[in-house]
Protein backbone atom coordinates (compact mmCIF):
# COMPACT_ATOMS: atom_id res chain seq x y z
CA UNK A 1 0.00 0.00 0.00
CA UNK A 2 3.00 2.32 -0.35
CA UNK A 3 1.25 4.09 -3.23
CA UNK A 4 -2.04 4.56 -1.36
CA UNK A 5 -2.76 8.29 -1.30
CA UNK A 6 -4.57 7.99 2.04
CA UNK A 7 -1.41 7.11 4.00
CA UNK A 8 -0.21 10.69 4.38
CA UNK A 9 -1.75 14.16 4.70
CA UNK A 10 -2.65 15.88 1.43
CA UNK A 11 -3.04 19.66 1.38
CA UNK A 12 -2.21 22.80 -0.56
CA UNK A 13 -0.43 25.95 0.50
CA UNK A 14 1.11 28.99 -1.13
CA UNK A 15 4.57 28.35 -2.48
CA UNK A 16 7.52 30.20 -0.98
CA UNK A 17 10.85 31.07 -2.56
CA UNK A 18 12.35 28.19 -0.55
CA UNK A 19 10.14 25.88 -2.69
CA UNK A 20 11.36 27.25 -6.04
CA UNK A 21 13.76 24.40 -6.93
CA UNK A 22 11.16 21.73 -6.12
CA UNK A 23 8.42 23.63 -7.95
CA UNK A 24 10.58 23.95 -11.02
CA UNK A 25 11.52 20.25 -10.88
CA UNK A 26 7.79 19.43 -11.07
CA UNK A 27 7.44 21.80 -14.04
CA UNK A 28 10.40 20.12 -15.77
CA UNK A 29 8.73 16.72 -15.24
CA UNK A 30 5.58 18.05 -16.89
CA UNK A 31 7.57 19.44 -19.82
CA UNK A 32 9.00 15.95 -20.45
CA UNK A 33 5.53 14.37 -20.30
CA UNK A 34 4.15 16.89 -22.80
CA UNK A 35 7.10 16.25 -25.11
CA UNK A 36 6.51 12.48 -24.92
CA UNK A 37 2.85 13.14 -25.83
CA UNK A 38 3.98 14.93 -28.99
CA UNK A 39 2.80 18.32 -27.72
CA UNK A 40 4.69 21.53 -28.41
CA UNK A 41 3.27 23.03 -25.19
CA UNK A 42 6.02 24.13 -22.76
CA UNK A 43 8.79 23.08 -25.18
CA UNK A 44 10.27 26.53 -25.90
CA UNK A 45 11.61 27.43 -22.46
CA UNK A 46 8.28 28.43 -20.91
CA UNK A 47 7.48 28.28 -18.10
CA UNK A 48 10.96 29.25 -17.00
CA UNK A 49 12.36 29.15 -13.51
CA UNK A 50 12.07 32.95 -13.51
CA UNK A 51 8.36 32.85 -14.40
CA UNK A 52 7.76 30.40 -11.54
CA UNK A 53 9.73 32.69 -9.22
CA UNK A 54 7.51 35.58 -10.31
CA UNK A 55 4.40 33.48 -9.63
CA UNK A 56 5.72 32.76 -6.12
CA UNK A 57 6.68 36.37 -5.45
CA UNK A 58 3.22 37.56 -6.52
CA UNK A 59 1.70 34.96 -4.14
CA UNK A 60 -0.12 33.23 -7.02
CA UNK A 61 1.78 29.92 -6.99
CA UNK A 62 0.48 27.03 -4.89
CA UNK A 63 1.97 23.65 -4.10
CA UNK A 64 0.29 20.34 -3.37
CA UNK A 65 1.89 18.57 -0.43
CA UNK A 66 1.65 14.82 0.09
CA UNK A 67 3.21 13.87 3.41
CA UNK A 68 6.21 16.18 3.51
CA UNK A 69 6.85 16.32 -0.25
CA UNK A 70 5.83 18.77 -2.97
CA UNK A 71 4.04 16.60 -5.53
CA UNK A 72 2.30 19.24 -7.64
CA UNK A 73 2.00 22.91 -8.41
CA UNK A 74 -0.34 25.37 -10.10
CA UNK A 75 -0.83 29.11 -10.42
CA UNK A 76 -4.05 30.95 -9.58
CA UNK A 77 -4.28 34.51 -10.88
CA UNK A 78 -7.40 35.91 -9.16
CA UNK A 79 -7.35 39.04 -11.32
CA UNK A 80 -7.00 37.26 -14.64
CA UNK A 81 -4.36 36.99 -17.32
CA UNK A 82 -4.20 39.41 -20.25
CA UNK A 83 -3.88 36.50 -22.70
CA UNK A 84 -7.54 35.73 -22.05
CA UNK A 85 -8.87 39.15 -23.00
CA UNK A 86 -9.13 38.23 -26.70
CA UNK A 87 -10.81 34.97 -27.72
CA UNK A 88 -11.14 33.52 -31.24
CA UNK A 89 -13.57 30.94 -32.62
CA UNK A 90 -16.02 31.58 -29.82
CA UNK A 91 -16.86 33.93 -26.98
CA UNK A 92 -16.73 34.06 -23.21
CA UNK A 93 -20.00 33.51 -21.39
CA UNK A 94 -19.31 36.62 -19.31
CA UNK A 95 -17.20 38.75 -21.63
CA UNK A 96 -16.14 41.97 -19.96
CA UNK A 97 -16.64 40.64 -16.42
CA UNK A 98 -13.77 40.18 -13.97
CA UNK A 99 -12.25 36.70 -14.09
CA UNK A 100 -9.46 34.64 -12.62
CA UNK A 101 -7.19 32.18 -14.40
CA UNK A 102 -5.60 28.90 -13.45
CA UNK A 103 -2.29 28.21 -15.14
CA UNK A 104 0.68 25.85 -15.03
CA UNK A 105 -0.89 22.77 -13.40
CA UNK A 106 1.82 20.12 -13.02
CA UNK A 107 2.29 16.88 -11.07
CA UNK A 108 5.59 15.19 -10.21
CA UNK A 109 6.31 12.18 -12.42
CA UNK A 110 6.60 10.07 -9.25
CA UNK A 111 2.94 10.68 -8.47
CA UNK A 112 1.15 10.61 -11.81
CA UNK A 113 -2.00 8.55 -11.97
CA UNK A 114 -2.96 9.25 -8.34
CA UNK A 115 -5.52 11.91 -9.32
CA UNK A 116 -3.60 14.61 -7.47
CA UNK A 117 -4.62 17.12 -10.17
CA UNK A 118 -8.19 16.77 -8.80
CA UNK A 119 -6.99 18.08 -5.42
CA UNK A 120 -5.23 20.97 -7.10
CA UNK A 121 -8.17 22.07 -9.24
CA UNK A 122 -10.76 21.65 -6.50
CA UNK A 123 -8.66 23.62 -4.02
CA UNK A 124 -7.90 26.45 -6.46
CA UNK A 125 -11.57 26.78 -7.43
CA UNK A 126 -12.42 27.01 -3.72
CA UNK A 127 -9.70 29.60 -3.08
CA UNK A 128 -10.86 31.67 -6.05
CA UNK A 129 -14.49 31.48 -4.88
CA UNK A 130 -13.49 32.61 -1.38
CA UNK A 131 -11.74 35.60 -2.98
CA UNK A 132 -14.97 36.58 -4.77
CA UNK A 133 -13.98 35.21 -8.21
CA UNK A 134 -17.04 33.86 -10.02
CA UNK A 135 -15.57 33.31 -13.50
CA UNK A 136 -12.46 31.17 -13.97
CA UNK A 137 -10.60 30.56 -17.21
CA UNK A 138 -7.97 28.05 -18.21
CA UNK A 139 -6.39 27.07 -21.52
CA UNK A 140 -4.35 24.18 -22.80
CA UNK A 141 -2.80 22.77 -25.96
CA UNK A 142 -5.12 20.63 -28.07
CA UNK A 143 -2.85 17.61 -27.44
CA UNK A 144 -2.96 17.97 -23.64
CA UNK A 145 -5.75 15.43 -23.21
CA UNK A 146 -5.18 15.16 -19.44
CA UNK A 147 -6.02 18.82 -18.82
CA UNK A 148 -8.97 18.75 -21.24
CA UNK A 149 -10.50 15.83 -19.34
CA UNK A 150 -9.68 17.34 -15.94
CA UNK A 151 -11.30 20.72 -16.53
CA UNK A 152 -14.37 19.25 -18.18
CA UNK A 153 -14.86 16.99 -15.16
CA UNK A 154 -14.97 20.13 -13.00
CA UNK A 155 -17.60 21.85 -15.14
CA UNK A 156 -15.40 24.07 -17.33
CA UNK A 157 -16.90 24.65 -20.77
CA UNK A 158 -14.79 25.14 -23.89
CA UNK A 159 -15.55 28.64 -25.20
CA UNK A 160 -13.04 29.08 -28.04
CA UNK A 161 -9.30 29.63 -28.33
CA UNK A 162 -6.78 32.10 -26.96
CA UNK A 163 -3.25 32.99 -27.95
CA UNK A 164 -0.73 32.59 -25.12
CA UNK A 165 2.09 33.97 -27.25
CA UNK A 166 2.83 35.57 -30.62
CA UNK A 167 2.76 32.54 -32.95
CA UNK A 168 0.08 30.20 -34.29
CA UNK A 169 1.70 27.45 -32.19
CA UNK A 170 0.64 29.46 -29.12
CA UNK A 171 -3.07 28.96 -29.84
CA UNK A 172 -4.77 27.12 -26.96
CA UNK A 173 -8.23 25.71 -26.34
CA UNK A 174 -9.88 27.99 -23.79
CA UNK A 175 -12.29 26.95 -21.06
CA UNK A 176 -14.47 28.90 -18.65
CA UNK A 177 -16.18 27.99 -15.37
CA UNK A 178 -19.01 30.25 -14.22
CA UNK A 179 -19.79 30.05 -10.52
CA UNK A 180 -22.56 32.68 -10.50
CA UNK A 181 -25.24 29.97 -10.52
CA UNK A 182 -23.84 28.75 -7.19
CA UNK A 183 -24.48 32.24 -5.74
CA UNK A 184 -28.04 32.20 -7.07
CA UNK A 185 -28.72 28.82 -5.41
CA UNK A 186 -27.23 30.10 -2.15
CA UNK A 187 -29.56 33.11 -2.25
CA UNK A 188 -32.59 30.91 -2.88
CA UNK A 189 -31.63 28.52 -0.07
CA UNK A 190 -31.62 31.37 2.45
CA UNK A 191 -35.23 32.37 1.81
CA UNK A 192 -37.89 30.88 4.02
CA UNK A 193 -41.30 29.98 2.60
Amino acid sequence: MANDVTTAPIFMRRATLADLDEVYAVIEDAKQLLKADGSSQWQQGYPSKLSMQQDIESENCYVLIYGDEIVGTATLMPFGDTHYAYIVDGKWNHAGHPFGTINRIAISSKYRGKRFANYILSTLISIAYAKGVRDLRISTHEKNVRVHQLVQKFGFVQRGKVYTGPTDDDLRNAYELNLDTVDARDDNDNHED
